[in-house]
């Protein structure tokens, strides 16, 4: 800036802005300084410098960073400048108090703000005209606003989406549509935690290796179990838009992900409701080959799990079962183990009569079992109608003002309670993905010789045969297995009565 001397010309500075959208040909930064200076030729006055500020809204003062520089420049020469040019006074502020705040304050630096395009000046009449087309400028932005509120809130009762996606969907031409890169993966990670043998954590670690990425402002960042949490709560992924905003629930026009069964099965996972698993030793054993049997093992003195560990001999390592307590127990070699869990297995094979029977019953029970729930289904929908009705019914009391917000959202928790026990009992989504055929061919195979089973099985096979036959584990009492329980499932298989299998035939053929 050239030194500022004093002398009978009036000096003045001009302050521009447009936020970015407003970037038009009509409202540019180079046409509203063109049209200050004009104004400042017609009165005469010298400009002494000029503030540009881009992108920048006027709804408040605060981070403007140029007009703060303005202000200030103003104050340190308040006896060189006269006036702040503009090329109207919305310019300044679209807030009538921010406005008049900065008014009061230029005035103290006896500096007039002028607008190139608006009557102002220091008269009577010209401050009153000013103030009221500074409280029309806010009452453009609050129209605007209001507007802006409004068709949002049009928007979500028509179903579409506003703000960012969840995983799996993305926007295209202003719709929510499949995200092609995370659609069949996200499926699959409701899917898994719908079977509820997955915590949050180990879901979220499971999709960070699948690549899948949390989207944020700032980026995207690896997926954490508190944001699995609040994806696996989201009705978004069942086609129904929900807002802090608004109390409505409106069926969304994005495809959905899952279904309402899965959903709420995944809510019960979540909640510790779900009855899916009972048994989860094998969850939470560690892999280590040399010791598959790892707390599965239990000590039958003490009633702790059993662990394993190495043994350092002359010439070599030697791997050894223990209680994980250190009872004064003897360790046990770990082939000695091996070698009396197949021979106990091998003893509690079911018969091959007994098996043929066991599955001719089981085919039965099957398709019966497909009827039933069928039945079942039928009876949830029209219970599930009922309660949608209720639920909208609630809705619109709400809206009506004869409920609370406060009642609104008591009585729609327990409304929505009703919902997900329903979408529980009538889901059985495992029975779903079975292949009866192919269960029966795994049982024939398997189940026929547990002993060579065992002996043949990866780690991870050999957890979930034995997890599944002793749910509380493998007593062991040195040096073998004592009154170890069997699950009743299996137990029903290696005792059937085979005098049951005639009848069996029938339902087999």
């Amino acid at each position: 800036m050239r030194n500022i001397i004093n002398n009978d010309t009036k000096r003045a500075i001009i302050y521009i802005r447009v936020s970015t959208d407003e970037q038009v040909d009509n409202f540019s930064l180079e046409t509203q300084q063109k049209i200050c200076i004009q104004e400042a030729e017609r009165r005469g006055m010298e400009i002494v410098k000029t503030f540009r500020e881009e992108g920048k809204s006027a709804k408040t003062i605060m981070g403007r960073p140029v007009l703060m520089e303005l202000l200030e420049f103003c104050r340190k020469n308040k006896r060189n400048i006269d006036a702040v040019i503009v090329y109207r006074l919305d310019r300044v502020s679209r807030q009538l108090q921010d406005y008049l705040a900065i008014r009061k304050r230029l005035a103290e630096y006896q500096i007039t703000i002028i607008s190139a395009s608006e009557p102002t000046g220091n008269s009577p009449t010209e401050r009153f005209i000013e103030s009221m087309l500074a409280s029309f400028a806010q009452m453009d932005n609050d129209v605007r606003g209001e507007r802006a509120k409004n068709g949002l809130k049009a928007r979500f009762l028509a179903g579409l989406s506003s703000g960012t996606l969840p995983l799996g969907y993305i926007y295209e031409n202003g719709y929510a549509v499949k995200d092609p890169n995370t659609w069949d993966k996200i499926k699959n990670a409701w899917e898994l935690m719908a079977t509820g043998t997955k915590t949050l954590q180990e879901m979220a670690t499971l999709m960070n290796e699948w690549g899948l990425r949390q989207r944020y402002n700032i980026g995207e960042q690896i997926i954490r179990a508190q944001a699995l949490s609040r994806m696996f709560r989201n009705k978004y992924y069942i086609g129904i838009l929900v807002s802090s905003k608004y109390p409505e629930q409106v069926r969304a026009q994005h495809l959905p992900m899952i279904s309402e069964a899965i959903f709420y099965r995944v809510q019960a996972a979540i909640d510790g409701r779900s009855n899916i698993v009972k048994t989860q030793v094998s969850r939470r054993n560690k892999d280590n080959k040399e010791f598959p049997l790892r707390r599965i093992l239990v000590c039958d003195h003490c009633g702790n799990p059993v662990t394993g560990g190495w043994s350092k001999g002359k010439l070599t390592r030697y791997a050894y079962y223990r209680c994980q307590k250190g009872c004064r127990v003897p360790s046990i070699s770990a082939d000695k183990v091996h070698e009396a869990t197949t021979h106990f297995l091998s003893g509690i094979t079911p018969t091959k009569e007994g098996l043929d029977a066991f599955i001719a019953l089981l085919r039965r029970t099957y398709y019966e079992r497909v009827t039933q729930l069928q039945k079942r289904r039928d009876e949830a929908d029209n219970e599930l109608k009922k309660l949608y009705e209720l639920r909208q019914s609630l809705i619109q009391k709400n809206l009506d003002g004869i409920y609370s917000d406060e009642i609104f959202k008591e009585q729609n928790k327990l409304i929505e309670e009703q919902i997900a026990n329903v979408q529980i009992t009538k889901d059985d989504a495992l029975l779903a993905k079975y292949n009866l055929e192919a269960i029966i061919k795994f049982m024939k195979e398997k189940f026929s010789n547990l002993g060579k089973t065992y002996q043949m099985s990866n780690l991870s096979q050999l957890r979930v045969l034995l997890c599944s036959i002793f749910p509380a584990g493998m007593r062991w009492s040195y040096p073998g297995y004592y009154n170890t329980e069997i699950s009743p499932i299996y137990q029903s298989i290696r005792m059937f009565d085979c005098n049951q299998i005639s009848s069996c035939r029938g339902a087999e053929n």
